[in-house]
């Protein structure tokens, strides 16, 4: 007879996703997982394999859990330009606060892409899939703004979101380094009088 799971697989992720978030690939040991998940490191195998496999499904639903909330953003009805300053406005504040008090943990999937990114294949197929998609939606919003007239003659839709994209994972590195405010102030409000 097969025995039943005594823990919830689904509240386990999130808790990998927050201690790796916070500390990291390599400084998340097994011992902090088996603590921080509050089940046997035999549990942590069978139900997610290695810790780099728990790691990679940990980014995996960081980022199920934001790209909802961005599509939300960009894609409601009406001018489109308000929506993308909006969002480039949110991550420059985000990236500058302190959360909960403790360190800065930034973005799941940059701290990945500065990691793990160069020497592991899966993180980094990972990091641009993310990245992609990113690039998908910013490029999507602001090809609605040329459409309806809000971005001036001549401007490349997929080359501002590209630009976007870079500034948006930018400010979450210089964010980490705390007490960046003014910095990613300027750097949103100098990238979106681009958008016109």
């Amino acid at each position: 007879m097969a025995r039943t799971k005594e823990f919830d697989p689904d509240a386990a992720l999130q808790s990998a996703l927050e201690l790796f978030w916070q500390r990291g690939y390599e400084a998340t040991s097994m011992t902090d997982l088996v603590e921080g998940l509050g089940i046997a490191r035999a549990s942590i195998y069978a139900t997610f394999g290695s810790k780099r496999e728990l790691y990679l499904r940990a980014l995996e639903r960081y980022g199920e859990q934001g790209d909802p909330v961005l599509l939300a953003e960009l894609s409601q009805p009406g001018p489109v330009l308000p929506a993308v300053r909006a969002v480039v406005r949110r991550y420059a504040r985000e990236a500058g606060e302190d959360g909960d008090g403790g360190p800065r943990r930034g973005c799941f999937v940059t701290n990945t892409a500065v990691e793990l990114a160069p020497h592991d294949a899966g993180a980094a197929r990972r990091v641009a899939d993310s990245l992609g998609h990113l690039e998908t939606l910013l490029t999507s919003a602001l090809v609605r703004a040329e459409a309806q007239g809000e971005l001036p003659e001549g401007r490349d839709p997929r080359a501002l979101a590209r630009m976007l994209l870079v500034l948006l994972q930018g400010m979450r590195v210089i964010g980490k380094a705390g007490d960046a405010t003014a910095r990613l102030d300027d750097a949103a409000e100098q990238a979106l009088a681009l958008l016109g």
